[in-house]
């Protein structure tokens, strides 16, 4: 019962995950995708849907994944257990450390959207060093509905974090193929495989907007089952998708 229980949300998670990259155009023959490993849920369930695809004639794509330390961070995963898990998928894995400094009296950002952005720059710089012209991020359709809630809430604008953004000054775009994928079939999955959680939680990870429009977010679901698929639909018809 439970290997069929997992078959069946691999089939259905794959389906979600092919239909997003036709949909969106977001991968190409002869891309090379550099995966961000974090090494929660998310980003592991990307990288072997990625991974498991790379080995299908079209598209030809090559993959490989980045994990980045944030020293002042207590926050991290077993290098052994990602190593492996990599080595699996026949993936070859970076790992990178970096750190920022956050001065709550010089009223600098948010620690959240520091340590968001010095990773993001080591994975921009890495890309680069490799010549991959894709990155691949980890967020799922909940991700970008709670996004949504967010920009409307605290920006007064309605948009999203995009399953396709191209770059401008570089040749490199940002994708997630997970875009079409639920949190709930990602986190079953997960249990399901076996997949190893973090050991320690960033500090950080309540004390967010984000937190608080993933928690309104489900109330709002609680209200109207419906939601997801009409902002979904709201999204996909302002064309906020790619970009």
């Amino acid at each position: 019962m439970r290997e069929t229980e997992l078959e069946h949300l691999e089939k259905r998670i794959r389906e979600r995950f092919v239909k997003a990259f036709a949909t969106y155009h977001l991968l190409e023959d002869d891309d090379h995708v550099l995966v961000g490993l974090s090494g929660g849920k998310d980003s592991l369930c990307l990288l072997e849907m990625l991974a498991k695809r790379a080995r299908i004639d079209h598209p030809r794509f090559r993959v490989e994944a980045l994990h980045v330390r944030m020293e002042n961070i207590d926050y991290k995963t077993s290098t052994e257990y990602l190593e492996q898990f990599c080595n699996d998928l026949n993936v070859r894995l970076h790992i990178r450390t970096t750190s920022f400094e956050n001065n709550a009296e010089k009223k600098q950002k948010p620690a959240c959207f520091l340590c968001s952005w010095n990773r993001r720059k080591m994975m921009f710089n890495l890309a680069q060093e490799l010549g991959c012209n894709k990155i691949a991020l980890g967020h799922h359709q909940d991700d970008l509905l709670s996004t949504t809630l967010m920009n409307l809430f605290y920006q007064g604008r309605f948009d999203t974090m995009p399953a396709l953004l191209k770059m401008r000054k570089m040749p490199i775009a940002i994708i997630r193929p997970l875009c079409m994928v639920e949190e709930a079939d990602i986190k079953r999955y997960a249990e399901l495989r076996g997949y190893e959680k973090q050991e320690k939680h960033c500090p950080y990870e309540h004390d967010t907007h984000r937190a608080t429009m993933e928690h309104l977010f489900k109330e709002i679901e609680q209200i109207s089952p419906d939601a997801r698929h009409s902002m979904w639909n709201a999204l996909a018809r302002e064309g906020k998708m790619t970009e």
